[in-house]
């Protein structure tokens, strides 16, 4: 579907929640469609027979087909991927579920609200949601979050608060969003883009029809990506920081989230939207996503009391620094979200004396740089998972004096281990803080299972 013609044949690729809310959305609309999946498991076939039921072909292995003139690919999909290869080859366009969302929007669809970032994307998109309600408006958190952004388009949302990856940008060329924001830019998935600088680029696509361009000050490869859009004057730059904010910003002043953006006075006026205390849970990398959703609110023209209270009714999801328990004077955390090193980063600044529970699986990433900050924070360590060697040598090349266990297998049993070693390692007034700094699917199904199979494991440890 290009420049509104309508498209005989789509292929289809994969059988995730995306590709199944396109395939649907397609077979509705009367398109003839093909989905093509590679595992051929029982999850699978029964999507298969789901989809079936709407005249929707599918075909487990093979490669594009023949007479498909647009693709729409799954996010975990590759760019190297052969069927994607072969559509590129023949001059088979590829989009991905999102742009097929954008290009299918009804007149009169609701806005977007759009952000990314490698860390916080979720608790900012949430924090939006709960803002955009406070002030009345039936707002929906869509995209990488939430309901496929496919189906949300044909609901009479007023305002769609929009997740978006780096590999559902990497497969978009026309969203336009009212306003749009990037977070943060550290290393990751760097096994998927093939470099931080395609990385960085699939990131910065999200700036590029968007009105209002929103960036964190305080990270500078998001501010990098804003400043041609300050430079021509194409749209709005607005920077948001942890510091005292400067024209045009949002910021913090003492302990008050502060507009001097949005306001009727930007070269003197300022206006009071929360307190630290409305940001929960309080560290100061969420504050930050705080005020990304409140750049993104406030653009969208929601009042200062709806921001603090969307803050106040914001429910944090699981598994981010989330408090566990505390057993003998020493607190456990669950921040098993802390799936790269620059989140595991954000986690560990919030704590000044650290029993560090990391690994998993780096993605290609650098764990250098994270050991090296982190270091005076941490007063042990202990290690799992398939690339805990790597971190090993980390510790050892930049905090040599800060004991490390190893904690090998991949059993069910392996956390608790691990937790009772925390445990022995820790003081009255540590924290023991599950912070991978690596994915999950080394060992488990999910972030999730990671962090469900600590806390229990901290809930079986003996009271002291």
């Amino acid at each position: 579907m290009k420049d509104g013609r309508a498209v005989s044949t789509v292929c289809v690729a994969g059988l995730g929640v995306s590709g199944m809310a396109a395939a649907r959305a397609l077979a509705r609309s009367g398109h003839h469609v093909i989905v093509v999946e590679t595992a051929a498991g029982e999850r699978q076939r029964a999507a298969a027979a789901e989809l079936a039921g709407l005249g929707v072909e599918v075909r487990f292995g093979g490669g594009l087909p023949p007479e498909a003139t647009l693709v729409v690919t799954s996010p975990g999909w590759r760019p190297g991927h052969p069927l994607l290869a072969e559509a590129a080859a023949t001059g088979v366009e590829v989009i991905g579920e999102v742009e097929l969302a954008w290009r299918r929007r009804p007149a009169g669809a609701a806005p977007w609200l759009a952000l990314t970032g490698t860390n916080g994307k979720t608790t900012a998109v949430r924090m939006l949601t709960s803002m955009l309600r406070a002030a009345g408006l039936d707002a929906a958190a869509v995209g990488n979050v939430g309901t496929p952004i496919v189906e949300a388009v044909e609901k009479p949302y007023d305002v769609l608060a929009v997740e978006l990856s780096s590999f559902q940008l990497h497969w978009s060329t026309s969203l336009a969003p009212a306003a749009a924001a990037i977070l943060n830019v550290a290393d990751d998935h760097l096994d998927w883009h093939g470099s931080m600088a395609e990385y960085a680029r699939a990131k910065g696509r999200i700036y590029e029809h968007a009105r209002v361009v929103v960036h964190n000050a305080d990270d500078p490869m998001a501010t990098r990506l804003a400043v041609p859009y300050a430079e021509d004057g194409s749209a709005r730059v607005v920077g948001y920081t942890l510091g005292v904010p400067g024209r045009g910003m949002l910021g913090v002043v003492e302990d008050l989230l502060v507009d001097r953006a949005f306001v009727p006075d930007p070269v003197g006026g300022a206006e009071e939207l929360a307190t630290l205390a409305d940001v929960r849970p309080f560290a100061p990398h969420n504050v930050a996503n705080a005020l990304a959703a409140a750049a993104l609110a406030r653009a969208h023209g929601v009042p200062p009391a709806a921001v603090r209270q969307g803050l106040l009714d914001h429910v944090p999801d699981p598994h981010r620094i989330a408090h566990v328990a505390r057993v003998g004077e020493v607190d456990y955390v669950d921040d098993s979200k802390a799936t790269n090193p620059h989140a595991a980063a954000a986690s560990l600044a919030a704590y000044p004396s650290v029993v560090w529970i990391a690994g998993g699986q780096l993605k290609g990433a650098d764990v250098d740089d994270l050991v090296r900050r982190s270091a005076g924070r941490l007063r042990a360590a202990v290690l799992l998972g398939a690339d805990r060697e790597r971190i090993r040598q980390a510790l050892a090349r930049h905090a040599a004096n800060v004991p490390v266990v190893e904690v090998q297998g991949q059993d069910t049993g392996v956390m608790d281990r691990v937790v009772t070693e925390a445990a022995r390692l820790a003081s009255p007034g540590d924290t023991v803080l599950l912070a991978p700094a690596g994915a999950s699917l080394d060992m488990y199904a999910g972030y999730g299972a990671r962090g469900e199979a600590f806390a229990r494991a901290v809930h079986r440890l003996p009271a002291r």
